[in-house]
């Protein structure tokens, strides 16, 4: 009877650290999420899974083109996936579907530097200290930073890079 309980005991600890290190990966390393909607198309698709860095940014600042995840400020549990194109203290415009950084043209990455509609970005969008100005991959069926539903997004929102993606 001592060695049944003993064992017992054993598989409840187990059971238990495994919750715990799942619960501190998932909160402060590593999130999963999937793709909806076509925003990020061709870079991600509808359905896509991904998995969330959460930690690299304590570590390192966000950089121009890095794909991340925050949460939609309307809806619970809801995240966007935007990639990177303005950064704190910049100064972001599109004119005649060209994208400028601080008045010069911001070179094509993978042909993603050409955004025909402006929205807010059609005027001098000045980024705060800690503001990031988001875009998705398909500009043009994409909710991002140059409408006022989505805007800049501050750093402190962001909750980290997508660092891998599967099917």
């Amino acid at each position: 009877m001592k060695d049944v309980i003993k064992e017992l005991v054993g598989w409840i600890v187990s059971i238990l650290l495994i919750v715990a290190v799942s619960y501190l990966i998932v909160t402060f390393v590593g999130q999963r999420t999937q793709v909806s909607g076509s925003s990020m198309e061709t870079t991600l698709s509808d359905g896509d899974h991904l998995i969330v860095d959460k930690i690299s940014y304590r570590f390192r600042e966000p950089q121009r083109y890095e794909i991340v995840v925050f949460p939609y400020r309307y809806e619970k549990n809801t995240y966007y996936i935007k990639r990177i194109i303005g950064l704190p203290g910049e100064t972001v415009q599109i004119k005649n579907g060209s994208i400028y950084i601080n008045g010069e043209l911001l070179k094509a990455e993978n042909g993603l530097a050409e955004a025909t509609i402006a929205g807010a970005a059609e005027y001098p969008v000045e980024l705060g200290d800690d503001e990031y100005f988001l875009l998705g991959d398909n500009r043009e069926s994409s909710e991002d930073s140059r409408f006022s539903g989505i805007g800049n997004i501050k750093r402190e929102n962001l909750i980290g890079r997508v660092w891998l993606r599967f099917q």
